[in-house]
C-alpha cells in the first residue's frame, strides 16, 4: 500500500501546475482549510488538497507504541497547505545496480522523506474539486476496493 500510496504522491506532483486556497471545511477537531490543485493533464479535473491533518495525538512519551488517541482540538481555521512528518525509516540507497527509472522516482521522493519524526500521525487528503463543489450526501466510490485500507 505504501508503494501505491507513494506512486499517487509522485503523479500529483508530477502533474501539479497550480494552487489556489480551497473552501473552509469543519472537522470535529476544528475548521480546515487546504489548497485546490489545477493538473495540467486535459482529462484531469482539479483536486481540493488537504495536507498534513492530524488524526491522533503525537505517539510520544507515554502513547508511545500505543493505540493511536484522538487529537486536539485546534481554534481557528487550520492552514492544511504543507506535508507533515513521515515515520522515522531508512532513507533508500540510491544504486547504479536500480533501473534507471527507480532511481529517477526515488530522487524525486527524497525531499519528502527527508523529514522524519515519531509524531507522524498525520493525512494528506485529496478530493476531486468538481465532487466537493456539489457533494449534497455520501459519494459511494467503487474505487474503494483497489489499495484500500478497508
Amino acid at each position: 500500500m505504501t508503494s501505491s500510496v507513494l506512486a499517487l504522491l509522485g503523479l500529483i506532483l508530477a502533474t501539479a501546475s497550480a494552487e489556489l486556497t480551497s473552501r473552509v471545511v469543519r472537522t470535529k477537531y476544528g475548521e480546515l482549510s487546504g489548497v485546490i490543485m489545477a493538473l495540467d493533464r486535459q482529462h484531469l479535473e482539479g483536486v481540493e488538497v488537504y495536507r498534513g491533518v492530524p488524526y491522533a495525538s503525537p505517539p510520544t512519551g507515554s502513547l508511545r507504541f500505543m493505540p493511536p488517541v484522538s487529537g486536539a482540538l485546534w481554534r481557528g481555521v487550520k492552514v492544511a497547505d504543507k506535508f507533515g512528518p513521515v515515520c522515522p525509516q531508512r532513507l533508500p540507497e540510491l544504486s547504479d545496480k536500480m533501473p534507471k527509472g527507480r532511481v529517477e522516482y526515488l530522487r524525486r521522493l527524497l525531499p519528502y522523506l527527508r523529514n522524519q519524526s515519531e509524531d507522524c500521525l498525520y493525512l494528506n487528503i485529496y478530493v476531486p474539486v468538481q465532487v466537493t463543489m456539489n457533494m449534497r450526501g455520501p459519494v459511494n466510490s467503487p474505487g474503494k476496493t483497489l489499495n484500500s485500507s478497508e
